[in-house]
């Protein structure tokens, strides 16, 4: 009867092993964050973003100011004065002068220097909106590696109530005399070790939560939302490559080309002659030898720019504006280049980490479930070693661990996909999340 009463009772100790734990959540739900709240909160207000806005607006001014004349000139002034007496009406030449000038650019200068302000202007429009998206990637790719952590803490918390069963059962089988100290000392071992992993993670989260609140605040310690964060779906791979042209960032690009083809738009019209116009008012006073009043008169200029010696400064200014219209467009080409590398590492991998996904989802935690049982089973009945079983349990909770840890990683390199997405807030499309 003791035989079989501890039979009995080890088959129950070691049937516990394989009954899941369920998993506890927050019961506030309106307290969890979520990856759709993250993003809210993060655009709602990012001092990045209302700088750039900022920068537009004031670019925009700047534009209209750039468009304008110069401010034209008001002349008063007497000319003629004798210093004898200072006597307006002895001296026939003596006069009151008056007058306004207006000086005129050369050529077009002003409309390629608005021209080229407003390309800027639209550059940092651009640049606003690769901002925001840059931002959107970003606190995806860290709400996701968030999420990692606290999912492996619940694994790690789950699988730990089975060693420490695991370690209550090797302590009675020593006393009984059925195993050997070594296997209580390994379990005891493999608990410990257990616990190490989890202080790891725990640190992991906090500095993901740490790196969260650079964009929430202090919502970055709430708890998360335990489902799988959803993402948008990608598109075909040719249709993202078509569309990195008209992404932010190569808009931003193309608009500072275009600025610069302004300046050299502008620094050909200084080739031409600049002007001022002005128009005077002369007031003469005392009367001619006959009594007769003296008439007043008016008269009218044109002043012309010369632009005669022009190797060391408008063939220079010329090269240099060329040369940086040159660097913008390579920039730009670089820009595209370097998205377009990242768009084919970015896509294989994710296609990869699918099929990695699909692996683990149909068959690697079935078979490493059903490794556990047996093993469990099979030291029951006395066909195997502790070691056995341990190697088991720890072979089964890594694959758990890989299985969050690609659909993770899958999900934070769709994110980084998304970002290249252009002109988008990925509103409206279909999301995923669950395991494909």
């Amino acid at each position: 009867m003791n035989l079989f009463f501890t039979r009995g009772l080890r088959g129950a100790c070691l049937a516990t092993l394989v009954l899941p734990v369920p998993v506890s959540h927050a019961t506030d739900m309106q307290a969890e964050l979520t990856l759709a709240t993250s993003e809210q909160l993060a655009l709602s207000a990012d001092p990045a973003v209302t700088a750039r806005e900022a920068r537009a607006l004031a670019l925009q001014d700047q534009a209209v100011a750039d468009g304008q004349l110069p401010d034209p000139k008001l002349l008063v002034g007497v000319w003629n004065v004798p210093l004898d007496d200072f006597s307006m009406k002895k001296e026939p030449s003596s006069q009151l002068r008056t007058g306004i000038r207006q000086a005129f650019p050369r050529g077009n200068s002003l409309r390629y220097r608005r021209g080229r302000t407003e390309w800027l202007s639209k550059a940092e429009t651009a640049a606003t909106r690769n901002v925001r998206a840059e931002i959107r990637r970003d606190v995806r790719e860290t709400f996701l590696e968030l999420y990692y952590q606290e999912q492996a803490a619940r694994i790690i918390e789950r699988s730990r109530n089975l060693f420490e069963q695991l370690v209550e059962i090797t302590r009675a089988h020593y006393a009984s005399g059925r195993v050997s100290q070594q296997d209580v000392l390994q379990a005891q071992l493999e608990l410990s070790r257990l616990d190490d992993r989890a202080t790891r993670i725990s640190q992991a989260s906090d500095v993901q939560r740490a790196a969260l609140s650079r964009w929430v605040g202090e919502a970055a310690w709430r708890p998360l939302d335990p489902q799988f964060p959803p993402l948008h779906a990608l598109p075909a791979r040719a249709q993202l490559e078509a569309a990195l042209p008209e992404h932010p960032a190569i808009r931003a690009a193309s608009a500072t080309v275009e600025a610069n083809q302004q300046r050299v738009k502008e620094a050909r019209e200084q080739y031409k002659p600049g002007f001022d116009v002005g128009v005077e008012y002369r007031k003469r006073f005392g009367n001619n030898a006959d009594g007769s009043d003296r008439p007043d008169q008016m008269a009218a200029m044109v002043t012309l720019d010369l632009p005669l010696f022009t190797e060391k400064r408008q063939d220079k200014h010329l090269a240099a504006s060329q040369q940086q219209a040159e660097a913008a467009i390579q920039t730009r080409e670089q820009k595209l280049r370097e998205m377009q590398r990242t768009l084919a590492a970015d896509y294989a991998r994710w296609l990869r980490f699918g099929e990695q996904e699909k692996l683990y989802h149909d068959r690697l935690l079935r078979e490493a479930g059903d490794n556990a049982e047996a093993a469990v089973n099979a030291y029951q009945s006395g066909l195997n070693e502790f070691t056995t079983l341990m190697r088991a349990r720890i072979t089964e909770l890594d694959v758990r661990l890989q299985d969050i840890r690609i659909r993770v990683d899958r999900a934070r390199t769709q994110a980084r996909l998304l970002y290249l997405i252009p002109e988008t807030d990925n509103a409206g499309a279909r999301r995923e999340g669950a395991p494909q």
